[in-house]
């Protein structure tokens, strides 16, 4: 996934609704034991272990790199701007998630529902109260299904790995060198801003491209740093199960997504 850029925009608007005050100070450390080795045994986020799985998402970054230009960037906003692919509720696009796994991914070769429900079954054992974080998480992938028919069957390259802006110069932290607000989502801003910058690595994790946010991108970037702990070190081959899950997320759904999404 890339970041258009044209120009710096400084007007969010998504609607605002505040996550927490002065008052209480955000725990960026909810208690969630980070795992040593991934379900490959091998360090999480190693771009240099010589693995087959490795060699798979080097060449997937390769591609990427290579053909996730500023002008297919703005070609794929105008024609995924429309929202006129599909019409289904989440549960439904989480359920087809079954059918693709990440090749951009050096943790996990699991099908992607499970990687939604172990971050967001992670994050709802150390934040119970912060149900929009639970609801997040499970839905901050979806995006993945513009892999599948039904959405364009993009390629891989095109939908997966990390974030990064096209327009202008490209950092060395990057890799390898508007469905939710439209649809009338109540979740509060912090949720959106995960949702479209969990894999914005090059800006959490390395500190590139800060010029480009405002004070409230400053403030919803303190979830991310607590998000990503989550969706990077809950992925497992210890499977969680969905049906016993699903009444939980479903009532979510129905909270912060009062109807069926356009996609």
């Amino acid at each position: 996934m890339t970041i258009l850029i044209e120009q710096p925009q400084f007007e969010i608007q998504a609607e605002e609704k505040k996550i927490y005050d002065n008052e209480k100070e955000l725990v960026l450390d909810g208690g969630f034991a980070v795992p040593e080795t991934n379900a490959f045994g091998h360090n999480f986020r190693d771009y240099t272990v010589e693995s087959a799985r490795q060699e798979g998402v080097e060449t997937f970054y390769k591609i990427n790199h290579i053909n996730q230009t500023y002008d297919y960037v703005k070609k794929m906003r105008e024609k995924y701007a429309k929202c006129d692919k599909a019409e289904m509720s989440i549960w439904e696009c989480c359920e087809l998630l079954n059918d693709v796994v990440d090749d951009s991914d050096p943790d996990l070769d699991e099908p992607q529902i499970q990687h939604l429900l172990q971050s967001a079954e992670a994050i709802r054992k150390d934040y119970p109260d912060e149900d929009w974080l639970h609801l997040t998480a499970l839905i901050h992938d979806l995006g993945k299904a513009l892999l599948l028919p039904s959405f364009g069957e993009l390629p891989q390259w095109a939908v997966v790995g990390d974030t990064y802006p096209v327009g202008c110069a490209f950092n060395d932290s990057i890799v390898h060198s508007k469905v939710a607000k439209e649809n009338g989502t109540t979740l509060p801003s912090a949720g959106l801003f995960i949702i479209r910058y969990h894999s914005f690595y090059a800006l959490h994790r390395s500190g590139a491209y800060k010029h480009l946010m405002n004070e409230e991108d400053k403030e919803n970037l303190k979830w991310l740093h607590i998000f990503n702990k989550y969706d990077l070190y809950s992925k497992s081959k210890v499977l969680v199960d969905v049906e016993e899950v699903k009444p939980y997320y479903m009532s979510l759904i129905e909270k912060y997504f009062p109807a069926k999404l356009k996609w």
